[in-house]
């Protein structure tokens, strides 16, 4: 209910920061925005171009701007449709049609943006909620996966989902003899799988792949050392 009336406030909000001759009823600001409330507590970013998109968008004229990637990547410019406004959590994404093609576009990496004198085209059947939803199911199908099996200590078991914002359990056995449960996990990569392990110390023990029991136990050793040392200094201080 909370995040509900969150995205409610974001769309309010939204409304409000448009000319009073734009606002058109919020059944079509609906239509044109979408909140997506999943990682609502991410920090905000500067978007100091979004009312230009809300003029390009509302208006329904054609947007060029310029857009900047990510580190590394070359600042290229587009002629889009714009189609829409997504407010994942506090980040702001364009939604636009490019060559036909419907992409995404981060606001906060969006310079130069200015409406052109020329209608805007939307793609027959194009809902924004629909794109949005099929695009982050597509974007999570296509992370890198990483696959580790454990015990778990039997009374830490109710805490292994909470143990890593990226750890996910998909499949979880009988307890053996002593009581330990099998547990089959997926990461993003290694590093956050061997994080994870470390987290728990002795409460879990890595089973599989071999490669990662290696670094944790390497891990812990550097660890132990660190403290070692840290002892020795308060005996010796």
């Amino acid at each position: 209910m909370k995040l509900e009336k969150a995205a409610e406030r974001a769309l309010l909000k939204l409304l409000a920061a448009l000319p009073s001759i734009h606002r058109r009823g919020a059944e079509r600001a609906r239509q044109r925005i979408y909140v997506d409330v999943t990682g609502w507590h991410r920090p905000e970013e500067a978007v100091p171009l979004l009312p230009v998109l809300q003029e390009a968008i509302w208006l329904e004229r054609k947007l060029h701007f310029t857009y900047q990637g990510g580190v590394g990547c070359n600042a290229i410019e587009r002629l889009a449709d714009p189609l829409g406004l997504v407010a994942k959590g506090s980040v702001w994404y364009l939604v636009a049609a490019v060559g036909g093609e419907v992409r995404s576009y981060r606001v906060s990496r969006v310079q130069n943006a200015k409406l052109i004198e020329e209608p805007c085209a939307c793609p027959a059947g194009f809902e924004l909620a629909a794109y949005w939803e099929q695009s982050a199911a597509k974007f999570k199908a296509n992370l890198p996966r990483y696959h580790a099996t454990i015990r778990a200590r039997p009374d830490i078991v109710h805490r292994l989902s909470f143990g890593g914002r990226f750890a996910r359990i998909e499949e979880m056995g009988q307890p053996d003899k002593g009581g330990w449960v099998p547990v089959s996990l997926r990461f993003d990569v290694e590093e956050m799988a061997c994080e994870y392990a470390l987290s728990f110390g002795p409460a879990i023990e890595v089973v599989e792949p071999e490669s990662l029991r290696e670094k944790v136990l390497e891990a812990a050793k550097i660890v132990a050392a660190l403290y070692t040392r840290e002892a020795s200094k308060g005996v010796t201080g």
